[in-house]
């Protein structure tokens, strides 16, 4: 039992205090694992450079439709033959496919954390086979200030590439090939290319940004250039995606207002579970300290019972702790009874056996003397046994069910000068085992023998969920002074006769046992009782 009690738990102000910073964190966490919103920052990025890549190309493919001998190096689209990596997603073999959507032929972004492998940084570029066309050259000088436009305000870089692949406008890579870049092979057949590539940066990056992955990749987006059925040429664009935490921190006044929601909704919390569970609870420990300190008085209820459980359990304790009053106030007013009743008998054997040892007594003395503690002994059996039923009573061992009838008709055999009848639901059955209901019908049956009755009357009704029988005798009846105390302990008018005042208590108790009831009613001839049990059914 001791190594019970020392075992460590946890209380439930620490249960709550864990959860509520478990709740507070679960924000925080999500910053770092929540890829979701890390996904949406690339598709963004994507889009923007899809919308841009189509823009530029758009004036690409008007400066080649001008320019007969730009318009003749363009590259005629070959049959498409789908790989089997443009088969792992239906979007990812439309974007390949370029299907027209009503007439148009929109390019979703499709990169993904999840989905798409992150290639290795962008491939330097490499000598081109041959020199690109004069032409070419033309158009990528006269849209190099555009490009330039652009990427000073998208901080964009972008390389406009001829139908080879080689760089027509672009810094220090003009005239090299990036033809074997994957992206741009992919576009150069007349398709929509993309990837997510390692970033190597020139700068060391800000200690806080390199905690986000969105600052170790870049996005690649390559736009085939169409003249018609034919690839005059390519847009490549690339673009590092926003920063988690440098969006957050644009964004700082709505996370501070985030912030203080949660710290809000957390106090809320921790007050409606003090409020609810844990002052409930404190307040029950403190009721059962003052009644485990031997407190008698009622306890007061609850001021807050928080949620219904804990009402139901206050409830439950309060009704336990009033029995246990109850029990403990019949358990000392008895215990006085039962010694009053036994010093009387026990003075008198005493009185008895000392004046008896006087030599000098005669043999009549001596008879008469050893009758009254024949007599006493007598008594003391009878409450004895009186006090065993009181016991079984209050704590039955037998459990069971009896018809009304088969105990009447023992109780008849019992007590053969009282002329018992039986009205009403004559094979009721009654929750009780076949003794113990025994022993109520016999101590109604003696006590109106006792009170000379001829005639006991057993008339049993149902109502309801209920079984009513009323027992009524011929005999001298009650008093009306003595009505209020029939059931009390040892209250007897026929204490000369044998009576002991414990055979209506018992009663009383043997049904309280069993979910019932006695009562004492007002009869113009005899006593009346009433009787309630659970309705058990009847026999057929």
């Amino acid at each position: 039992m001791d190594a019970v009690r020392r075992k460590w738990r946890p209380t439930l102000s620490m249960i709550v205090f864990v959860v509520l910073v478990t709740v507070t964190m679960l924000p925080l966490i999500g910053l770092f694992f929540f890829r979701l919103y890390e996904n949406q920052l690339i598709h963004q990025t994507e889009s923007e450079l899809i919308a841009q890549t189509a823009a530029i190309a758009a004036i690409y493919a008007r400066e080649v439709e001008a320019d007969p001998a730009a318009r003749a190096l363009a590259k005629p689209v070959h049959p498409y033959v789908p790989t089997r990596d443009d088969y792992r997603s239906l979007a990812a073999r439309e974007q390949a496919l370029r299907m027209p959507v009503g007439g148009y032929h929109p390019i979703e972004p499709n990169l993904d954390l999840a989905g798409n492998d992150i290639l290795p940084r962008r491939p330097d570029a490499r000598d081109a086979a041959a020199p690109p066309d004069p032409a070419f050259l033309a158009i990528g000088a006269r849209l190099t200030p555009i490009a330039v436009a652009t990427q000073d305000v998208t901080l964009a870089g972008f390389r406009l590439l001829d139908p080879n692949g080689t760089v027509i406008a672009g810094r220090d890579e003009l005239g090299r090939s990036l033809a074997h870049v994957e992206e741009v092979a992919t576009a150069v057949r007349g398709r929509y290319g993309n990837a997510l590539r390692v970033r190597i940066s020139n700068s060391p990056p800000p200690p806080l940004y390199s905690w986000s992955r969105g600052t170790g990749i870049r996005v690649f987006v390559a736009m085939p250039v169409m003249a018609g059925e034919a690839v005059a040429g390519v847009v490549y664009a690339s673009r590092t995606p926003n920063n988690i935490f440098k969006h957050l921190f644009a964004e700082r006044r709505k996370v501070v207002f985030a912030g203080l929601t949660i710290a809000l909704v957390t106090a809320l919390i921790g007050f409606v579970f003090s409020r609810t569970i844990t002052r409930p609870i404190h307040g029950l420990i403190a009721q059962t300290q003052v009644i485990g300190q031997g407190e008698r008085a009622p306890t007061p209820p609850l001021k807050h019972y928080g949620t219904r459980e804990i009402a139901s359990l206050s409830q439950s304790f309060h009704e336990m702790a009033d029995r246990l009053s109850e029990r403990s106030a019949y358990i000392s007013t008895f215990a006085t009874h039962v010694s009053h009743e036994l010093k009387s008998p026990l003075t008198s054997i005493q009185g008895a056996a000392e004046l008896m040892k006087d030599p000098s007594m005669s043999e009549a003395q001596r008879q008469r003397f050893l009758g009254n503690i024949i007599d006493d002994t007598h008594r003391l059996t009878r409450l004895l046994d009186r006090l065993r039923e009181l016991a079984r009573a209050d704590n039955p061992q037998q459990v069971g069910m009896t018809a009304l009838d088969a105990v009447l008709g023992l109780v008849r055999d019992a007590f053969p000068a009282l002329a018992i009848s039986n009205d009403g639901e004559r094979q009721a059955m009654l929750g009780l085992s076949l003794d113990n209901a025994l022993i109520v019908f016999s101590h109604l049956a003696d006590n109106a023998l006792r009170h000379n009755a001829t005639r006991l009357q057993i008339e049993a009704r149902r109502v309801g969920d209920r079984l009513g029988i009323i027992v009524s005798d011929d005999g001298d009846g009650i008093a009306a002074a003595n009505r209020g105390r029939v059931f009390d302990p040892f209250f007897t008018t026929r204490r000369e006769s044998g009576g002991t005042g414990m055979g209506l208590g018992i009663v009383q108790s043997m049904l309280r046992s069993h979910d019932g009831a006695i009562a004492l009613l007002r009869s113009e001839k005899g006593a009346a009782f009433e009787i309630t049990l659970p309705w058990m059914g009847a026999t057929a």
